[in-house]
C-alpha cells in the first residue's frame, strides 16, 4: 500500500476542509430559498435560531479569546490561518450543526447528513491544526443546544 506524502496530507485536509464548508453553507441558502418561495412562517425561526445563536457564540469566543493549537505548539497549522485566539468553541462546527438542527427541523434526512457533515469538519478541523478536540466538541454541543433551545423558545 502507498503512503501519502506530507504534501498529499496536507492538500487532503484543506480540500476536504473547504468542500465541507462550502457544501454545509450552501445547505442553508438553499433552505431558506425554498422556505420564503413556499411562504413558509417558520422562515423567522429557520433565521433567527442561527443567528442570534451565531452573534452570542462570536462574543463569548471573542472574550474568551482560548490560543489554538498552532500558537502553543508552534507549529504552523496545516489549514492556512493567519488569526490568534478565538479557538474555543470552534465557530465552523457550531454553525454546521446549528445549521443541521435547523435543516433537520425541515427536512429531516437533509438535517442528518448536515450532522455527519459537521462531524467530518470537526475532525478535519483538529487534523488541520487549527483546533483541539474539545474547541470542536463544545462546538457541536454548543450547536446543537442553541438550535434544540431555539426552535423550542422562538
Amino acid at each position: 500500500m502507498k503512503h501519502l506524502t506530507e504534501s498529499t496530507y496536507h492538500k487532503i485536509i484543506i480540500t476536504t476542509d473547504m468542500i465541507l464548508t462550502r457544501t454545509v453553507y450552501l445547505i442553508y441558502p438553499v433552505l431558506l430559498v425554498y422556505l420564503a418561495i413556499k411562504r413558509e412562517p417558520a422562515i423567522l425561526q429557520a433565521l433567527l435560531v442561527p443567528g442570534i445563536s451565531f452573534i452570542l457564540v462570536s462574543v463569548f469566543r471573542y472574550y474568551l479569546n482560548a490560543p489554538r493549537p498552532y500558537e502553543v505548539l508552534g507549529k504552523d497549522p496545516i489549514i492556512p490561518r493567519k488569526g490568534k485566539g478565538k479557538s474555543f468553541p470552534s465557530r465552523h462546527t457550531f454553525s454546521t450543526f446549528v445549521i443541521a438542527v435547523t435543516v433537520f427541523y425541515f427536512w429531516p434526512v437533509a438535517g442528518i447528513l448536515t450532522g455527519v457533515a459537521g462531524a467530518l469538519l470537526a475532525s478535519v478541523r483538529v487534523l488541520g491544526g487549527v483546533h483541539y478536540v474539545r474547541d470542536v466538541i463544545a462546538g457541536a454541543l454548543i450547536g446543537i443546544g442553541c438550535g434544540l433551545i431555539g426552535f423550542y423558545l422562538i
